[in-house]
């Protein structure tokens, strides 16, 4: 039976957040702080992980249920919280992916290592799941799309910095500080629409121009992939970390692409299966008014100057034309095609393919349309690398070596 987040319970209960992106959910933990909710985003890493994932989780669901289910068994068993008043929340999209179902396999974990008394919320904007504790509030929803706004830049920037910084660890910690300068906002009620935005925006793509950089000719590598394991480095096994280690600046596709993507289907669905006329209106019109916030945020890049300007949405989707049609749709769907063909549009066109192993809709939209995106784009190197319990570190850093030797062979010859 499932256990309810109660309004008491709001009072006196830690909610644990799973990590998806470290830069995107530090913001979206601070929304659920600003809103009256004690919120904890966990950090744990380490071999126990998995290893409380495959414990409770069967080894035929996709590694990524594995890890964030692993994950949250393990904080609750290192002994940090009080079992009796912590929580959970995870995300249920209500679509065909399998993530659909990691909430009830999150309970039905909890139940096997006898915590059934751990309420499990659903964050998810289909009314699926209720809670009388818990509700997303207009105010949460904008502060979180903004969140999510300004974790794509810091991303971006702070990918375009890092491998160029003279003095190592100031574009980390530049983030850290605009972290906690946005948090701040947030609790005030401020920064996260129209002027405000614009300005913060500005001043964060100012402030990372001014760190002092050496450009040297360096192998850029983009990351694609099922939306977890592209941007988890509890996934990817720290993929951007080492990828830099070997010298390399490398470009993440922004979060916001997704969600763009997610709100784009239902105009699709209007038109492939006559899904309702009026709900389609007011998704194209919701979609304008986000574009707006995507125009902002690529017009204070494009001022500095001295940064890669990340794609548009619509650029993405047009790239994509004639080479995965627009109804394929589950999980990322043929967004993931049209990322790679970003990607090499933008110059980055050494990509690594991560997708967990038995992940169908990933193996189609990903393994299975490299050669569609190659023969579009016969410069690109793809190399797709299969995470799984199994898979050795030592494997896929070494198939991720090979696709950089190639990517440096290349560099080498277009410099003579």
């Amino acid at each position: 039976m499932a256990i309810p987040f109660t309004k008491e319970m709001k009072k006196d209960y830690t909610i644990l957040l799973p990590n998806m992106s470290p830069v995107h959910f530090e913001l979206v933990k601070e929304v659920f702080v600003n809103h009256g909710y004690k919120a904890i985003l966990l950090e744990n890493q380490g071999p126990n992980v998995i290893r409380e994932g495959l414990k409770y989780v069967h080894n035929d669901i996709c590694y990524p249920a594995q890890l964030v289910i692993g994950q949250m068994i393990d904080a609750l068993k290192n002994g940090a919280y009080d079992l009796q008043k912590t929580a959970l929340v995870i995300t249920q999209t209500g679509g065909g992916c399998r993530a659909s179902n990691y909430l009830f396999l999150l309970r039905k974990a909890l139940e096997k290592c006898g915590m059934e008394q751990i309420p499990v919320i659903s964050l998810n904007l289909k009314g699926m799941e209720k809670n009388p504790g818990f509700k997303l509030s207009m105010s949460m929803l904008l502060q979180a799309y903004s969140g999510f706004i300004y974790g794509d830049m810091l991303m971006a920037l702070s990918n375009q910095v890092r491998p160029y910084e003279v003095h190592k660890g100031d574009a980390d910690a530049l983030v850290k500080k605009w972290n906690v300068f946005l948090s701040d906002k947030f609790a005030n009620n401020s920064g996260y629409i129209g002027w405000a935005m614009k300005k913060n925006l500005n001043r964060i793509a100012a402030d990372f121009a001014k760190i002092e950089v050496k450009r040297v000719s360096k192998i850029k590598v983009g990351i694609v992939g099922e939306i977890y394991m592209k941007y988890s480095p509890l996934g990817n096994n720290n993929l951007q970390q080492f990828l830099e280690e070997q010298g390399c600046e490398v470009m993440v596709p922004s979060m916001m692409g997704f969600l763009y993507y997610g709100v784009d289907n239902a105009v699709m669905d209007r038109k492939y299966y006559g899904r309702r006329y009026f709900s389609a209106k007011m998704t194209q019109f919701a979609l304008k008014q986000l574009f707006k916030v995507e125009k902002m945020s690529i017009e204070a890049i494009k001022k500095q100057k001295c940064f890669t300007v990340p794609t548009t949405y619509l650029k993405t989707k047009e790239l994509d034309e004639g080479v995965l049609d627009y109804g394929v749709k589950m999980g990322e769907g043929w967004l993931l095609t049209a990322e790679m063909l970003e990607l090499v549009h933008s110059g980055y066109k050494n990509i690594v393919c991560t997708q967990p192993f038995g992940c169908l809709p990933n193996h189609i939209c990903a393994k299975g349309m490299i050669r569609a995106v190659t023969e579009r784009a016969p410069d690109a190197n793809i190399v797709p690398i299969d995470y799984d319990p199994s898979a050795t570190h030592v494997n896929q850093e070494n198939r991720i070596k090979l696709m950089l030797s190639i990517a440096k062979e290349k560099l080498e010859d277009n410099s003579h």
